[in-house]
């Protein structure tokens, strides 16, 4: 992948935590793709439209995100990324605070990149070294 392409998923990948944050649903509709598929640290599958009403009705409220130990894999049009995070907020008005690790999969779709698919695992505590 050319710098300008990793430039691009480090961009698309601080847009999709801002719109999180925000539960900015025009931002996430634009940066999920329509085939996407997240399994949650619950094991839920979850579709594009299941996330998208989550940020929605307001059940889901992220309060904060920091991204940390952030690795790219690419093959062509695609990248995988790794990173761990530290989210803060609440699910159904109940404290949803906690150390994640997730892997995305970004795909271009014309001129955008989109996540196909995404994984999130609840960690134990925060974990730096990995």
């Amino acid at each position: 992948m050319s710098n300008d392409q990793s430039q691009q998923i480090l961009q698309a990948e601080e847009a999709l935590k801002v719109a999180m944050q925000k539960s900015d649903i025009v931002a996430l509709d634009n940066l999920l793709s329509e085939q996407l598929i997240f399994t949650n640290h619950l094991g839920q599958r979850l579709s594009k439209n299941d996330d998208l009403d989550l940020h929605r009705s307001g059940l889901l409220n992220i309060k904060s995100i920091e991204l940390y130990n952030l690795d790219l894999i690419t093959l062509q049009e695609t990248c995988v990324v790794h990173t761990f995070a530290s989210i803060a907020g609440t699910y159904n008005g109940q404290s949803a605070n906690g150390h994640f690790a997730f892997s995305r999969v970004w795909a271009k779709h014309g001129d955008k990149w989109q996540v196909i698919s995404a994984q999130s695992t609840l960690l134990a505590q925060k974990d730096a070294k990995n």
